[in-house]
């Protein structure tokens, strides 16, 4: 239960007193105003019976309840249940024996009526909040029979408000933020509260905001909840983040509210309003004048108040440096300006530098100017040992080619910068010079030739050459020495690949049977041409020619018809090739001429002499086919060979008795069967002289031939004749398996099914049923045939 206020308690007593304004009469017995619906349908049948004739009754039906809204007040509890209202039907006269009847929402739970009076009390404590209004039926029945007397009527009943619920910042607490310098009643975000309450009736859930924590920074509009600026100046350097405290109170704001709090966190964003500042207004450094190009010489820094984009810089030299020595940078993490070299320093020329850099920010607010600092930076140069310089970095050296021995190519030279001027030597580095080709003058830097050279195998060298002063050989300069090897005309021109021409016998008088073409590996600067001609012996000769084309080629002519291979199969023709260098080089390339069979076309066919060297007329397809003959009968007797080579393993019947041991599926009649084999095969008339050749392996080791006992073919003792096979068997090392008799007269022992042979079993054969083994599959359904015969049987 809440605690109940002055203001609480003037506000039940207005409710209390709207209550009995609206709902006594509607509940009293002054709220009938007509008939019940019995005695109106009565009245109506009376005067309708007074009309006349064809006259009509215009008439309305009345409710027999008329009532406006209940209301109930709610979080009120008392010793007794509280009255919400009174029914009462018209019918209820005279003691008639009649009864209320309640249902709907909360019917005989929250609300009860009396039967007799109609009063509703509702029984529990309500809340608004939870359900702010029910809907009943009430209907009037007859007390004994339960017969309704009325058509059932609906109401409701409201749950009237009090203010039992504070204000609440669902979306609390806040986080908003503004521009730091942001002018007085720029808006900063907004607040909203919430209120359980009814908003329609009372001041329940008026709420008004107000801010606790944050003045005098901060103010907030009563009704909507915004937030502003409310002082000038406020910087972000000086302070960032200001926690503000808004207070919602209902009631409108007035004493005895219900009221609610959050919490709003406002922070100032930066703006570029501070400028760069160099941490000290002169910056000094010493830079060795041998100091790499782009290297680090020295770094300053411009301090920014601002954060982000606001407080980066970028970095300028904007006196001092005219002849661009020096470049200064921005380094993108520490906002640092690193200065760096661009040009060489030379402590001969210039030992002291005073710059003027500049820093400025890159971003600028629109209603500012730009935001700079400049510092003044002195470089002194310091004194190095410098290394040789050479006149010019890369040399272009020319010379040509078969050129003599220790001709001169060129000179390169260097000095020593420092101001001591040692003097210098070179070398050439010879991991340029493998073959050694060059050599230079230590003292001069004269390039002389060590080995002659060859335009057509390199037509550049390149090399380095070093230089080193004479105190101080760590010091050393190289350049690079681009020679070029010239051309001379050294290489006589020949013919462009090796030709092979065709020449049909049936061809016309002065066909051409080739073009050819020539090259020279020399490259003369006006180009090539070449001339060609026969050789002198050749002019007159009766059978070709040639001619010479535009393209610096020349055609190959036939003088006549009459070529046969009969004749000659084959010319050869010498040409002549000059090229125009000076001297001029020739060279005699010959042409070979191969007199052919044609079509009628002239296209090649045969270029050999097939068909006179068999005059029978056989074709080649006939040499071919009679060629694959002999092919075949070759890979026939080839094979043949082969299979009577690799033997099988497995001796045949007719050439080792041993195989006559006859293998059978059914059990022996034991020692007395001799119908099974004949063992007289056992004996070996080939081996009892002599030693049996292994046909299935070749053995490592000979043995000697053994000496077997010289008996008659019918006089061998099987036992030992055995015996002697077997010791045999075991000493050989190269014997397969089956050279020897494996006899078996242990079983093992550790078998889960036990023995299955009948030998040593106490009980016979009468005694055991061997049917079993016939389930076992097929394999052991021959074992029980064989173990299941009858008596007659085993005496047979």
């Amino acid at each position: 239960m809440p605690k109940w206020s002055e203001e609480m308690l003037m506000d039940l007593w207005m409710s209390l007193l709207l209550l009995w304004i609206t709902c006594v009469p509607c509940v009293s017995t002054t709220l009938i105003i007509g008939q019940s619906k019995s005695i109106q349908a009565g009245g109506s049948a009376a005067v309708a019976s007074r009309l006349g004739e064809g006259q009509r009754l215009l008439s309305r039906a009345k409710r027999g309840w008329v009532w406006n809204q209940m209301f109930v007040l709610e979080e009120f509890s008392g010793p007794d249940p509280i009255l919400v209202g009174r029914l009462h039907t018209d019918l209820d006269v005279g003691g008639r024996n009649i009864k209320y009847v309640l249902a709907g929402e909360g019917a005989g739970t929250i609300f009860a009526i009396n039967e007799l009076t109609g009063d509703i009390h509702a029984m529990k404590r309500l809340d608004r909040e939870e359900k702010a209004e029910y809907t009943l039926t009430a209907q009037v029945v007859n007390a004994d029979t339960d017969e309704p007397l009325e058509p059932p009527s609906e109401f409701i009943i409201k749950v009237q408000d009090i203010n039992d619920n504070p204000p609440q910042f669902i979306e609390g607490p806040y986080r908003a933020s503004v521009p730091e310098m942001s002018a007085v009643g720029t808006p900063v975000t907004r607040v909203t509260a919430t209120d359980a309450d009814d908003p329609v009736y009372g001041n329940s859930a008026k709420l008004v905001y107000s801010i606790l924590e944050g003045q005098p920074y901060f103010s907030i509009d009563p009704n909507s909840a915004t937030i502003k600026i409310a002082l000038h100046g406020m910087d972000r350097e000086m302070r960032e983040e200001y926690l503000v405290v808004i207070q919602a109170k209902d009631m409108g704001g007035h004493m005895g509210g219900l009221s609610g709090t959050t919490t709003v966190t406002v922070t100032l964003t930066d703006i570029n309003d501070n400028p760069p500042k160099f941490s000290k207004s002169l910056y000094e450094f010493v830079i060795p004048e041998d100091l790499p190009l782009g290297t680090m010489g020295g770094k300053v820094k411009a301090n920014d108040r601002d954060i982000g984009e606001n407080a980066k810089s970028s970095y300028g030299i904007i006196e001092g440096d005219d002849q661009g020595t020096f470049e200064i940078a921005t380094d993108a993490q520490t906002q640092e300006g690193i200065l760096r070299l661009k040009r060489p320093l030379d402590y001969e020329s210039k030992r002291a530098y005073t710059l003027k850099v500049e820093a400025t920010n890159l971003r600028l607010e629109p209603s500012s100017g730009p935001f700079k600092d400049t510092a003044t930076v002195k470089i002194v140069v310091e004194d190095a040992d410098e290394p040789p310089v050479f006149s010019r970095p890369m040399y272009l050296l020319e010379v040509n080619e078969n050129a003599p021995i220790n001709t001169v190519i060129g000179t390169v030279t260097a000095r020593d910068p420092d101001y001591t001027g040692s003097p210098v030597r070179y070398f050439i580095d010879r991991h340029t010079d493998l073959e050694r080709q060059f050599n230079i003058n230590v003292d001069d830097g004269k390039i002389t030739l060590a080995k002659p050279l060859d335009r057509e195998t390199d037509m550049w060298h390149n090399i380095t050459v070093t230089a080193t002063e004479v105190r101080n050989h760590s010091q050393i300069s190289r350049a690079i020495v681009a020679i070029r090897v010239m051309d001379i005309n050294d290489n006589a021109p020949e013919f462009a690949t090796e030709y092979e021409a065709f020449l049909c016998e049936n061809g016309n008088p002065g066909q051409v049977i080739q073009t050819v073409s020539a090259v020279d590996k020399d490259d003369p600067i006006q180009g090539h041409y070449f001339d060609y001609r026969l050789v002198p012996e050749m002019l007159n000769n009766p059978n070709f020619t040639i001619k010479n084309n535009p393209d610096n080629s020349i055609s190959v002519l036939a003088k006549h018809d009459t070529f046969r291979r009969q004749k000659q199969e084959m010319y050869f023709l010498p040409i002549i090739v000059t090229d125009n260098g000076n001297p001029p080089m020739s060279s005699t390339n010959t042409l070979t001429i191969r007199v052919c069979g044609c079509s009628k076309d002239g296209i090649v066919q045969s270029c050999n002499v097939e068909a006179y060297v068999l005059p029978i007329g056989l074709s080649m397809g006939a040499l071919i086919a009679i060629l694959a003959c002999i092919i075949l009968l070759l890979v026939v007797l080839f094979v043949t060979l082969r299979r009577h080579k690799n033997e099988p393993l497995i001796i045949k019947d007719d050439e080792d008795v041993r195989e006559n041991i006859i293998r059978y599926d059914d059990e022996g009649g034991g020692e007395e069967d001799t119908e099974a084999f004949d063992i007289a095969t056992l004996q070996n008339p080939d081996g009892i002289s002599g030693y049996l050749p292994r046909k299935d392996i070749k053995p490592d080791l000979q043995f000697m031939p053994r000496a077997g006992q010289q008996s008659g073919p019918n006089g061998v003792d099987v036992d030992e004749f055995i015996n002697i096979r077997l010791h045999e068997a075991d000493n050989d090392p190269t014997a397969p398996p089956y050279d020897s008799i494996q006899i078996y007269g242990y079983e093992g022992r550790g078998s889960i099914a036990g023995s299955l042979s009948s030998l040593e079993t106490a009980s016979s054969d009468s005694d055991q049923n061997y049917d079993y083994l016939r389930e076992w599959g097929p394999r052991f359904r021959r074992l029980g045939e064989l173990y299941s015969v009858g008596e007659s049987d085993r005496e047979t």
